[in-house]
């Protein structure tokens, strides 16, 4: 960094850095004790972020505390005594606000990084005129470099986290080292503190550090804009009208959609009313595609995607393909069939307010009420008969579409239900993703959703006060986007420390929630539930022993677990299932009988 710096800049840094200056003057063998402690401290820090991050919180607001009262010490020799006091009196309130108010601390710790270094850029570059020219190159070289590293801790501020993380644990171990050296040289009457005589290259060296700093600086913008958001957004297409319609299902909106359209088929994506998990009216978007040609009524098949992410732009009409992204399986033998896709984005994603997620209720109503809106359309002729499929998050969505059907569109002729690998437990999906490599990803899109939806369930209760802003930045991410691997980087490393949770998510208020949005009611039209065997985000122990529960009461269904295949697997183009579910649909339209097969399911 730039030698420039400000008052300010220095009274803070100089303030937090407060302990380390009150221990250099301990006795060696207080000294030696401190250092081997903080050896060890450090060593175990820099794997482990979220511990890190909170005990730099509570060092920064040690420091102010400590720097106070060496204020207030001091203020009898102090040339303004009430003053000194005063200021004394202000760190000391600082460092009990840092310590009482950790998140709130450690929220606002990339922006301050940010306004420092950018400041502290602005400064070096307008003193840029003294010393010798390869003195003011180099401070040239590290005002950019500070600049750039600012902006970049405001465009990334979770990666900011994490690096200040690592850099405390890293600092923290040298300075245990320093420590230790400093209590051998002042246990055989060394001078620690002697002046070092500085080689004569040592400017030419502070320029290669320079040069370093700027190469890093332009490496690590070149890679914020590899991994910048995509570039999808809502256009005026998913804003709501200004009078919006109370009854659910309305036809709003169309236009032609081409992306990712196969050259047989035509599509167009609409915009609907519907009503979230609360009763109250909203807007969904979504995709009606059909076959070419032919005008003849046509079965339909109501898709409920699976995960692509909980903001709004992570919508699959938003996404570049819109029907991978949330893993829709056989599109050609759909189309080949002659049956209509509705696809629902669901109530959030690509138009406003926050997504259901795993929230049963809003995310049934969304694919219910997309088949009511298609069927207003005159671009297409329905049959009246309509299959749900469903995967993943999806699954959960056409369990809950499937159990609320009956009450809440019964003009709807619901002629199956297809959950595959559906995140039907989700007390135990909760429970098992700090299991999953990266599970703390889509506990994040879990955690905000409950948040957003719920006022019982409160971040300050349930998220590590070092992980709020890690989740935040997490749930804005979409899973099809280059920048899902700082998320997935994020989630390794938290993973590695402890979990997001501060308080089992399973009990209180959030497991409460939780069990309500477990779909625990009766499906009256055929069922049919396939199943991953080797799948690490579904259990498919945990998929078995919640099926055997539905089973005991009374649920009919079928059941088909596919060895050796995991969660995207399982709806893969080669995955047996597809032929399975593509027969089992077509019954279901030729109103053949079913068979459930709940005496073959065996819970763990």
């Amino acid at each position: 960094m730039s030698d420039v710096v400000t008052p300010g800049r220095a009274s803070v840094l100089k303030r937090a850095r407060a302990i380390p200056g009150l221990i250099a003057r301990a006795p060696w063998w207080l000294l030696l004790l401190v250092g081997l402690a903080c050896v060890a401290l450090g060593a175990l820090l820099v794997l482990r972020p979220l511990s890190s991050l909170s005990l730099l919180a509570v060092y920064i607001g040690l420091s102010f505390v400590v720097s106070g009262f060496g204020d207030l010490l001091a203020a009898s020799r102090s040339a303004n005594p009430r003053a000194a006091n005063a200021i004394g009196i202000a760190w000391i309130a600082a460092g009990v606000l840092v310590l009482s108010w950790l998140g709130v601390a450690i929220d606002v710790l990339p922006v301050f990084l940010a306004v420092t270094l950018i400041a502290t850029g602005v400064l070096g570059i307008v003193a840029v005129f003294r010393g010798t020219r390869d003195q003011r190159a180099a401070a040239v070289l590290f005002s950019l470099a500070d600049i750039i590293f600012g902006v970049l801790a405001l465009l990334w501020p979770d990666v900011t986290l994490l690096v200040v993380a690592v850099l405390f644990g890293v600092r923290t171990l040298v300075f245990g080292l320093g420590t230790v050296w400093s209590a051998i040289l002042r246990a055989r009457g060394a001078d620690a503190a002697a002046a070092e005589s500085r080689p004569r290259f040592a400017r030419w060296l502070r320029l290669i550090g320079a040069v370093a700093a700027i190469v890093l600086a332009v490496a690590a913008s070149g890679l914020a804009w590899a991994f910048q958001p995509g570039t999808a957004r809502a256009d005026a297409f998913y804003s709501a009208p200004t009078e919006l319609p109370s009854e659910p299902g309305q036809l709003l909106k169309v236009a032609p959609f081409e992306r990712a359209v196969p050259a047989d088929a035509l599509a167009w994506r609409i915009l609907y009313t519907t009503t979230d998990a609360d009763g109250a009216p909203t807007v969904a978007s979504g995709i009606v595609l059909t076959k070419l040609g032919g005008s003849e009524p046509r079965d339909a098949i109501a898709w409920a995607h699976g995960t692509t992410g909980y903001a709004t732009n992570c919508a699959p009409s938003l996404l570049d393909d819109p029907f991978t992204a949330g893993a829709l399986p056989a599109l050609e033998h759909i189309i080949d069939a002659g049956w209509v896709l509705v696809a629902t984005d669901y109530a959030g994603l690509g138009t406003a307010g926050a997504q259901p997620y795993l929230i049963g209720e809003g995310q049934g109503r969304s694919v219910l009420d997309a088949v009511r809106a298609a069927q207003q359309m005159s671009e297409v002729t329905l049959s009246g008969q309509t299959t749900i499929w469903g995967h993943s998050q999806g699954g959960h969505a056409s369990l809950w579409a499937g159990q609320i059907a009956a009450d809440y569109a019964p003009e709807l002729d619901i002629a199956g239900v297809v959950a595959l690998a559906p995140a039907s437990d989700a007390i135990g999906l909760v429970e098992h993703l700090p299991t999953v490599t990266g599970g703390s990803v889509f506990a994040s899109f879990v955690a905000e959703a409950y948040f957003a939806h719920y006022p019982d369930v409160r971040r300050s209760d349930y998220i590590e006060p070092a992980a709020r802003t890690l989740v935040r930045e997490m749930s804005t991410r979409c899973l099809s986007e280059p920048g899902v691997l700082v998320s997935v980087l994020s989630a390794l490393s938290i993973d590695k420390d402890r979990s997001i949770f501060r308080r089992d998510p399973t009990r209180g208020a959030l497991g409460e929630r939780l069990r309500q949005n477990t779909p625990g009611g009766d499906i009256v039209a055929p069922l049919f539930v396939g199943q991953g065997g080797a799948d690490p985000l579904v259990d498919p122990g945990m998929q078995r022993r919640y099926l055997a529960g539905r089973c005991a009461a009374g649920q009919e269904l079928e059941y088909h677990e596919y060895a050796g295949l995991d969660h995207m697997g399982v709806v893969d183009a080669e995955s047996p299932l597809i032929e399975e579910l593509l027969d089992w649909t077509t019954a279901r339209f030729a109103d053949e009988r079913f068979t459930p097969n709940c005496d073959t399911i065996r819970a763990d």
